[in-house]
């Protein structure tokens, strides 16, 4: 299950989003585990990265898993975790990329899913599955988004 909490009140395809991360997260193994992603500005996000990675400024995502890597020997519990992802910096990464922020915004709670389940990147190889999981998810969203527009049928 996958929740979205909009603490900006812009984000207006949070279905989309929750429903492509759904599906993602069910091909990743994680279809009975939860996840919760919270939209913030710049501000919220900067506070966040300032206490608790010791870093001045914005970031576009953090990941806040409930189960790390190396809890050997801890239950594993159903919430993976929390995704925050900066609207703002979306914003500005996505003009930079040229495609429309809805699609940043799904790259990077795709980014913090991969975190939550116990990925890093600490390198080029590492950073593969990154961009198979990014790519997969516009697919996904675009697969929705087809499904959608052929259940209405031709517009009169």
């Amino acid at each position: 299950m996958v929740e979205i909490i909009d603490e900006t009140g812009r984000f207006r395809r949070r279905e989309a989003l929750r429903l492509a991360l759904s599906d993602l997260g069910d091909e990743l193994g994680a279809a009975d585990r939860e996840l919760t992603v919270v939209l913030v500005g710049d501000d919220a996000i900067a506070a966040l990265n300032r206490d608790h990675r010791g870093v001045e400024g914005p970031t576009d995502v953090l990941s806040y898993p409930l189960h790390e890597p190396d809890d050997v020997g801890m239950p594993q519990v159903r919430a993976l975790g929390d995704v925050v992802v900066s609207l703002d910096t979306a914003k500005r990464q996505a003009r930079e990329q040229g495609h429309a922020p809805w699609r940043e915004v799904l790259l990077l709670a795709a980014h913090g899913l991969l975190h939550l389940l116990g990925f890093d990147h600490p390198d080029a190889a590492a950073w593969r599955p990154f961009e198979a999981a990014q790519q997969r998810v516009l697919a996904l969203a675009d697969a929705r988004a087809r499904s959608a527009a052929s259940a209405v049928g031709p517009l009169p």
